[in-house]
């Protein structure tokens, strides 16, 4: 992404003064999943590609524990940090029967908030802890933290205090399997999918309304960033669109069809029982459309699709080519997205105004970039 001079486009020097968290893997060694996924390290680097380092590397000094970058605070100060851990003999036993065993003793995962200035850790979800697997920690507006915790094998969604006390339930007793839960922007509204199906409700867990949508498969809500829609893929399994729905759940519609992309990436090189990572649409920073990838032509392509149904296709690349997750500066100016080309997976930027590319990541045969972040500015 350059200009005539050979430099840098002006609207990514305007991104250098950010700075972009993310997960680094191992993808070909042998022996299954957890033997790649416990190389991940959470990172940061420059949008130019400069600076690039490992975040809290002491984290993951263990035996079989590493970090995964999955967030910042609101206002760029802290990264949160998914800290995880599995017994080497449960990892086996998971590959033998091609599912996971999340069992208390053989699994732990928390996430920890570093600080990247002073390299400060927290780690709010092990304080009073309700489960053993705690995940998809993020920041309210009323400055609570929510995040979702197993329990008795049932993933549940949670708010606690800043410091990590006072965790309390927000789905409700009785409720299945829950994932995905966010905080709408004005603080008003939470979001999630449970059993495969989107609910929102109120801040505090209460007037939970489900969003018909007559699909079988619900899945990933995003608040938009004036918190008046939800967004959400919708399908079936290996075939789904993303769909809007008002705030409270009215007003469902199909924003565009995906060409039947199976809404997942594969990120490893070696069998994976779980299928890699999911790949779902996101919010342009001015709420006006929608960002996501979708097949064309053997390719997974990015796009940009409007809020009444008009799409843009913002990339075109040679055959074989898959891109992924999709993350928009924090002035819309530039998409930063996973790319898998010659079998190796890495980070790019795009200039959303001129097209104009560039690699982030130049990471070798073995080895992916994965799950990117803009920190706030």
């Amino acid at each position: 992404m350059s200009d005539q001079s050979g430099g840098p486009s002006r609207d990514l020097r305007l991104a250098l003064g950010t700075w972009i968290g993310y997960t680094a893997l191992r993808t070909n060694l042998p022996g299954g999943r957890h033997a790649n996924v416990r190389t991940m390290r959470a990172r940061v680097v420059r949008p130019d590609g400069n600076g690039d380092r490992e975040l809290a590397g002491h984290l993951a000094s263990s035996p079989d524990t590493w970090t995964q970058f999955a967030g910042w605070s609101p206002d760029g100060t802290r990264a949160v940090v998914g800290v995880g851990w599995q017994d080497p003999e449960n990892a086996k036993w998971e590959e033998a029967h091609r599912t996971f065993r999340m069992d208390r003793g053989r699994w732990r995962y928390d996430c920890a908030l570093v600080d990247v200035v002073r390299g400060t850790v927290h780690v709010p979800t092990a304080v009073e802890p309700v489960g053993h697997y705690n995940s998809g920690l993020h920041f309210r507006p009323d400055g609570k933290l929510g995040f979702t915790s197993l329990v008795d094998g049932v993933s549940k969604p949670f708010v606690m205090d800043a410091d990590g006390r006072n965790k309390r339930l927000v789905s409700g007793d009785g409720t299945g399997f829950t994932y995905g839960y966010s905080a709408s922007p004005d603080g008003k509204w939470i979001a999630y999918h449970e059993d495969y199906q989107v609910w929102v409700a109120r801040a505090d867990g209460s007037g939970r309304r489900r969003i018909e949508t007559g699909n079988p498969f619900n899945f990933a809500p995003v608040w938009s960033p004036d918190s008046g829609h939800v967004l959400f893929s919708s399908g079936v399994r290996g075939r789904s669109n993303p769909f809007v729905a008002k705030s409270d759940g009215t007003r469902v519609r199909r924003l565009t069809d995906l060409g039947g992309y199976q809404g997942w990436i594969l990120f490893l090189d070696v069998d994976d029982f779980h299928e890699g990572s999911s790949d779902v649409p996101v919010w342009a920073v001015d709420g006006g459309s929608v960002l996501h990838s979708a097949q064309t032509a053997g390719n997974g392509e990015m796009f940009r699709t409007t809020l009444d149904g008009r799409t843009e296709r913002l990339t075109s690349t040679p055959r074989g080519t898959l891109h992924y997750h999709p993350t928009p500066s924090p002035d819309g100016r530039v998409l930063v997205f996973g790319s898998k080309r010659g079998g190796v997976r890495n980070l790019f930027a795009l200039d959303l105004a001129s097209g104009r590319e560039r690699a982030i990541t130049r990471l070798s045969e073995g080895s992916a970039a994965m799950w990117a972040h803009w920190r706030p500015v």
